[in-house]
Order: C-alpha cells, then sequence, then structure tokens
C-alpha cells in the first residue's frame, strides 16, 4: 500500500467519502430492508407461530457457532489492512484462509453435536442444510472487508440485494406450492450463495484471492483476534442464548412469537453495523497517525447520527408496534407487537454503542474487554435460566436490554478514559423536542395505515429537526454534491 493511498485522506473531504459510501448503502438497504421484511411477513404467515419457532431455533443454534468461528476476523480484517503499517494481501490472504478452514470446521461439527439436542428431526434436518449458508456468510464478512477499507461499497450492497431477492422469491414459492419448512431452509442457503459469489468475484478487482499460510502472520493475526474471540464468545451467550433457552424450556409457538420482532430489529442492526463498517478504516486511519482532533470530529459526527436515529426510533415504535407486527406476521402475531415495544429499547442501546463497541477495536482495548464480557454471560445466563421458565419470553426480552446496556456502560467508560472523548450531547434537547412532536403527529393519527403513518411521522420528525438546527445543513449539501472519487490504487497493487 503506497502512501499515496493515505494521503487522500487528508486532500478530500471525511465527510463526503463516508457520504457517498453511505449514500449507496442507504439506496440499497431500503431495497434489501424491504426484502427483508417481506421475506419475514411470506415465512411467518405460511409457517405460522410453530413453523416460525423452528425455523428460528435452526438459525439461532447456528449463529452461536457462526459467533465462535467469527473469531473476530471480521472486525480484525478492517483494522489490519486499514493500518498504514501493514500489507494488505498478505493480511488478507491469511485472514481468508484462517475464516475458510476455522468455518469448514466448526460449521461441520454444530450439526453432530444437535444430535444430542431434543429437538425433533425436522430441525435437526434443517441445522444441517442451514450450515451451509452459515459457511458463505462466514467468507462474505471476510470480504466485506476489502470494499469497506477501500470505501467501494457498491458491490456489497448489490450483493445483499441479490441474495435477499433469491431468497424472498423462494419463500414465496414455497408457501405457494407448500413445500415446507425445510425449503425455506434451502432457500436461505442459496440466498447465502449469491451473495458470496458476487461478493468474491468482485473483488478480485482489487485483489487476487488465494490461500495462504504464512504462520508469522497468523500467529500475529490470532494475538490482536484473541481477545475478540473470547469476548464474542461470552456475547453469544446473552446475544442468542434467550432463544435456544427459549426452545428447550417453553413451545416452538412461543419461540415464533419472540422471534418475529426480534428477525425484524436484527434487519435494523445490520444497517448500523454496516454503516459502522464503513467509517472504521477511517477511525483507524485518524488514530493510528495520532490525527486526534479528526478522530473526535469524526467521532462526534456518528454518535450525533446515531441519537437522532434511536430515539425516535423507540418513541414511534410505543405507537405503531402492535399494528406493525400484524403487518409483517399477520394476525397470529399480534401479541409480537408488545414484544416489539421492549425489544425495541435493547436495539436503540445497540445503535448507541455500536460507535464504542467498534472505537474499542481501533483502540486496540479488546483485551480490556474480556472481563467485562464474562460478567455479562454470566449474569445474563443466569438470568435467561431463572426468568425463562417462569416468564417465557418477556423474561428473555428484559434482560436482552439488560445485557446490552451493561455492555454499553463499560464501553463509554473505556472509550472515553483512553481517547479523553466525552461526546457533546447539545443535540440531545434538539431531538428530544423533535421526537415530541412526532409523537404528537403519531397520537392524531392512529387510524391510518401503519406504513403511512410511518411516512408521515419520519417526515414531521425530519422537518422539525431541521427547523430546529438539529440537522447540519453543510452536511446536506455536501451529500446532495457528491462528486465522483478519484480511483484509488488496488490493493494488489503499489
Amino acid at each position: 500500500m503506497t502512501a499515496g493511498v493515505f494521503a487522500q485522506f487528508n486532500t478530500m473531504s471525511i465527510t463526503r467519502q463516508i457520504a457517498h459510501n453511505t449514500l449507496i448503502q442507504l439506496i440499497g438497504k431500503i431495497f434489501s430492508t424491504l426484502l427483508g421484511v417481506l421475506t419475514v411477513a411470506v415465512m411467518a404467515r405460511y409457517l405460522g407461530q410453530i413453523g416460525f419457532g423452528q425455523y428460528s431455533t435452526i438459525s439461532a443454534y447456528l449463529q452461536l457457532f457462526a459467533i465462535l468461528v467469527d473469531m473476530g476476523l471480521s472486525l480484525t480484517v478492517i483494522r489490519l489492512i486499514a493500518d498504514p503499517h501493514n500489507e494488505p494481501r498478505q493480511v488478507f490472504n491469511n485472514l481468508f484462509t484462517l475464516r475458510f478452514f476455522s468455518a469448514l470446521v466448526l460449521l461441520f461439527i454444530a450439526p453432530l453435536i444437535v444430535l444430542f439436542f431434543p429437538y425433533d428431526n425436522l430441525v435437526k434436518t434443517g441445522i444441517v442444510i442451514m450450515s451451509f449458508s452459515f459457511f458463505f456468510s462466514a467468507l462474505n464478512q471476510i470480504i466485506i472487508g476489502i470494499f469497506q477499507k477501500e470505501l467501494k461499497m457498491f458491490a456489497v450492497t448489490l450483493a445483499e440485494v441479490c441474495g435477499r431477492l433469491i431468497l424472498l422469491l423462494l419463500t414465496f414459492l414455497a408457501s405457494v406450492s407448500n413445500y415446507g419448512l425445510l425449503f425455506v431452509v434451502l432457500a436461505v442457503v442459496l440466498g447465502s450463495l449469491i451473495n458470496f459469489i458476487i461478493l468474491y468475484f468482485s473483488a478480485l478487482r482489487y485483489i487476487k484471492i488465494n490461500f495462504a499460510f504464512n504462520w508469522g502472520v497468523w500467529k500475529k493475526i490470532l494475538q490482536i483476534t484473541w481477545p475478540l474471540a473470547l469476548s464474542i464468545a461470552f456475547n453469544l451467550v446473552y446475544f442468542k442464548a434467550d432463544i435456544l433457552i427459549l426452545s428447550l424450556v417453553r413451545s416452538q409457538a412461543e419461540v415464533g412469537l419472540y422471534s418475529a420482532p426480534y428477525r425484524v430489529l436484527e434487519i435494523l442492526v445490520n444497517f448500523i453495523f454496516m454503516f459502522m463498517g464503513i467509517v472504521l478504516p477511517v477511525l483507524t486511519f485518524n488514530w493510528a497517525q495520532k490525527n486526534y482532533d479528526k478522530f473526535k470530529e469524526i467521532f462526534q459526527k456518528i454518535f450525533d447520527l446515531l441519537l437522532i436515529i434511536s430515539l425516535p426510533m423507540v418513541f414511534g415504535t410505543l405507537f405503531v408496534a402492535k399494528n406493525l407486527m400484524m403487518l409483517i406476521a399477520g394476525p397470529d402475531f399480534a401479541v409480537s407487537g408488545d414484544l416489539l415495544k421492549v425489544l425495541i429499547i435493547a436495539t436503540a442501546i445497540i445503535f448507541i454503542n455500536s460507535i464504542y463497541g467498534y472505537t474499542i477495536v481501533v483502540l486496540d482495548k479488546q483485551t480490556e474487554m474480556v472481563k467485562f464480557y464474562l460478567i455479562n454471560a454470566v449474569l445474563a445466563l443466569a438470568g435467561y435460566i431463572i426468568t425463562i421458565p417462569i416468564y417465557g419470553y418477556w423474561g428473555a426480552a428484559v434482560f436482552t436490554i439488560i445485557s446490552e446496556a451493561f455492555i454499553f456502560i463499560v464501553n463509554f467508560i473505556v472509550v472515553s478514559k483512553t481517547t479523553g472523548q466525552i461526546p457533546s450531547l447539545k443535540l440531545l434537547p434538539k431531538i428530544i423536542l423533535a421526537t415530541l412532536i412526532m409523537c404528537l403527529i403519531l397520537a392524531l393519527i392512529p387510524g391510518l395505515n401503519v406504513i403511512l403513518q410511518l411516512l408521515i411521522a419520519g417526515i414531521f420528525y425530519l422537518g422539525a429537526l431541521y427547523l430546529l438546527k438539529g440537522i447540519d445543513k453543510k452536511l446536506i449539501l455536501e451529500i446532495f454534491k457528491l462528486k465522483s472519487q478519484p480511483e484509488q490504487p488496488k490493493i494488489n497493487g503499489y
């Protein structure tokens, strides 16, 4: 990697680079989110509470292994190839190789372990089939790092939209032809495969992907990623253990009711994580180069954006949750609306915490976080075991909020102590006032279609925030005046 690549960070607008890629992803996310919601709608209506619960059990079980497979490499790849002190091609190919074989081993073991679980044969067979989907997804997460580093996210957006489109079409085919749960699971695999194929061949424009077995590089990667791997392993206890425990002690119908709003919220969370993946290389570069003022400026802008999104999201959900879940999943999932009102709080915490969680990686504070993730895992697991058998999905929802809040507090303390960055809350009063105006509008239009409610409320919220000068006019003008970015050198070349 040449110094010229990094010099462009100084000569071009950081905000414009982020805005350009965010705009591409935003357009793609509108389509992929719509496709994702439609897929959940078709799937939930076709499978019903029990079938959707079985599908969610299959997915939650494999996600435990997928998080183990990740080993923190998804974050490590962005950090290492964005660091000007590393040679990106060598680092990437060793990361890809490590991910490929670890995913192959662990996702082969997962279907064997499930034989000892008290699930029916349909769920166990579904786990065997869906394990291939998680294998392709594991590889995708590494390849995406290339595009995030290059700030070229079109291929990532295209791959996601195509994968989701295939999944929606095949799920619809399953519903009209009554092909059953296993066909839906197969559709998930094919969607992931399409996503991988598009990403793989698009990445060849920037780097030649080969297997690489440089044990020195592997050692360096593992030295950096092992704290992340442990943290993620502990993280999975409170992130997915709720659904697994629910599936073991309560009915599959209850799992379905709990999982329906969870699936909707995961789509929202994925958007924030993708956005953070774009800005992570920029934060990494400025911190590595000791551009602390620029680092803090970017950090504050991201924090403000997350506040602007999170607050109205929570309060708006209180007005539309039940009708929204009925629209998406059908009348059988009306009670899921009440769960959505609780889980949206955890989602907002995840949104705000995303900037702190990713900054932990930038600051190389993963080791310091391991003990806190362990504490959180123990507390969450104890909470789930005690409350879920008694209170069912309500116990799971409440302890999800508690777990996310605990990690946010710890991340906030560590990042603030290390960077001296305590974000300004000067926008918060304006955001609160705009949110109250939005809530007033929602209270006046309860009988409208929920989509119209959300559109009208969103327009009033953004309009109020603009009039209150809570949105930076310069940033808006910069987004609308995007210019084509000069082509950056490929990672392969010098």
